[in-house]
C-alpha cells in the first residue's frame, strides 16, 4: 500500500486529525490495533478544548448532538474538597436567556467518546482500517515502511511520506523513534474503577476533586457519568509515588473504605470492575513532536496536562494543529522537519502557564503544591477569579476561531 499520510492511532487525537484532514479534502490512511466500540481508561471528563475543537468540525455536534446523547452527562464546574472536608464549588448555572447557556464540562465514557468520533471519519477521503496492529516503522529514504498486521492476521506494507504518531503513552511510533522513556518526575500514575449508586453526587454533576491528607501531587476524583454511575479514580506524580514507596492500589482502596471524607459514600455503593491502572506522560517534560516525516500528537506526544490531568482536549487540539500542518506540507511536497518547525511552538503556548505552575512546585516542594491547593480552593479571591473569567472561556470556546501559525 502506499499513502502520503498514514495515522497511527484513532483516539481522540488521531480521530481529531483525520476528520480534518478529510474536511480539507486531503485522503489518508489511518490504523488501529483496536476495533471500535473499545474501552479506554480515563477520567472521562471533556472540557472546553474538546468542545471548541468539535464546534469548527461541525457546530451542529456540541449544539445538537452531545445534548441530546444518552452517553454524554453535562457538568456545571468542579467541586474542590479538602482535606478538612470543606466543599469549596466552581459553578456555572447559565439562566436560559444567557449567552452561552452550556455547561463547563460533558462526561463521557471513552468507550463511547472515541466510537463517537470514529463513526464521523468520512470514508470518502479516510481509508479506516480498525483491528490493524502496526509493528514497527523502517525509515524508506524520504519516506516510511509501516509493517503491520490487519485484523485477519494479513502481514501488510505501507509505504508512506508522513507518519502522525496518535498511538499513545505506549506509541510504537516513539518505540521506532527511540524516545519511548519515562522520566517519573514528568509521569503520574492512575487507577480509574466504575461504581454505581454513590452517594452524594451533586445535582448539577459537578466534577468532584479530593486531596487526600498526607499524600502530595495526588488526587482523588469523582466524575458523574448516566445511569447513576460514576468514574472513581486516584492519581499521583510518579517521582513521589517511587519516593514514597506508595503502593497506588492499596492507597485508592484505603480511601474508599477507610478516609473520613470518602468511605462514607461508598458504603451502599456497587464496584462494576476491578480498578485499572494507567500512566499519564505530562507536557512538563517538553518532547520534540516533530521530525523528518512525523509529528506526534495526544499522549503520543507527552500532552497531558500536569495541573489537571486532563489529556483529551489536548491532544485533540494538537491533531487539529497537526492537519494544520500536515495540509502546509502537502502543498509544497516537502515533508523534512523543517516544514513542521513550528509545531511544538503551537502546542506548548497552549500548555505554558500549566507546565509552569507545576515545574515551580515540583522545585519547591511538592508538600507546598498540596498546602497551596487546600489553601486556595476556598479562597474567595479564588471563587471571584472563577466567576470572572467564566464568560470568557465560554466565548472562546464557542465563538473564537482556532488560530494556527504554520510558518
Amino acid at each position: 500500500m502506499q499513502t502520503d499520510i498514514c495515522i497511527i492511532g484513532a483516539g481522540p487525537a488521531g480521530a481529531t486529525t483525520a476528520l480534518f484532514l478529510a474536511k480539507m479534502g486531503i485522503p489518508h490512511l489511518i490504523l488501529d490495533a483496536a476495533v471500535f466500540p473499545r474501552d479506554k481508561v480515563c477520567g472521562d471528563g471533556l472540557d472546553l478544548k474538546v468542545i471548541r475543537v468539535l464546534r469548527h468540525l461541525n457546530p451542529a455536534i456540541v449544539e445538537q448532538e452531545i445534548p441530546n446523547h444518552p452517553h454524554f452527562v453535562p457538568s456545571m464546574g468542579a467541586r474542590f474538597i479538602t482535606q478538612s472536608g470543606k466543599k469549596a464549588d466552581f459553578a456555572h448555572i447559565p439562566a436560559p436567556d444567557a449567552p452561552y447557556p452550556n455547561p463547563l464540562f460533558w462526561c463521557c465514557k471513552r468507550l463511547h467518546f472515541d466510537h463517537f468520533l470514529t463513526e464521523k471519519i468520512n470514508p470518502s477521503y479516510t481509508d479506516f482500517r480498525p483491528g490493524t496492529a502496526v509493528n514497527q516503522l523502517l525509515r524508506d529514504g524520504q519516506g516510511w515502511i509501516v509493517q503491520a498486521t490487519d485484523a485477519w492476521g494479513k502481514a501488510l506494507e505501507i509505504r508512506t511520506k508522513l507518519v502522525i504518531g496518535a498511538d499513545g503513552d505506549h506509541s510504537v511510533v516513539l518505540r521506532s523513534l527511540g524516545e519511548r522513556k519515562i522520566d517519573r518526575q514528568h509521569y503520574a500514575g492512575t487507577l480509574r474503577q466504575y461504581w454505581q449508586n454513590v452517594e452524594g453526587m451533586t445535582p448539577n454533576n459537578l466534577i468532584e476533586v479530593y486531596f487526600p491528607k498526607d499524600l502530595p501531587m495526588s488526587y482523588f476524583y469523582l466524575f458523574p457519568l448516566p445511569k447513576g454511575q460514576c468514574n472513581v479514580g486516584y492519581g499521583m506524580v510518579s517521582s513521589v509515588l517511587a519516593r514514597k514507596k506508595h503502593n497506588l492500589r492499596d492507597l485508592f482502596k484505603k480511601i474508599i473504605a477507610e478516609d473520613p471524607i470518602i468511605a462514607p459514600r461508598f458504603q451502599n455503593a456497587q464496584p462494576l470492575e476491578t480498578p485499572i491502572g494507567w500512566g499519564l506522560p505530562l507536557a512538563s517534560k517538553r518532547r520534540r513532536c516533530f521530525g523528518d516525516g512525523y509529528l506526534l500528537t495526544g499522549d503520543a506526544a507527552s500532552l497531558v496536562c500536569p495541573t489537571t490531568g486532563e489529556g483529551i482536549g489536548t491532544g485533540m487540539m494538537s491533531g487539529f494543529i497537526a492537519a494544520r500542518f500536515i495540509q502546509k506540507a502537502l502543498k509544497i511536497r516537502q515533508f523534512d522537519a523543517s516544514v513542521f518547525a513550528g509545531y511544538d511552538r503551537e502546542i506548548y503556548r497552549r500548555l505554558h502557564d500549566e507546565i509552569r505552575t507545576y515545574n515551580l512546585m515540583m522545585r519547591l516542594s511538592p508538600r507546598l503544591y498540596d498546602w497551596g491547593l487546600n489553601l486556595l480552593a476556598p479562597n474567595p479571591l479564588f471563587h471571584w477569579s472563577f466567576r470572572r473569567g467564566v464568560q470568557g472561556w465560554l466565548r472562546t470556546a464557542y465563538q473564537t476561531p482556532i488560530e494556527v501559525n504554520t510558518n
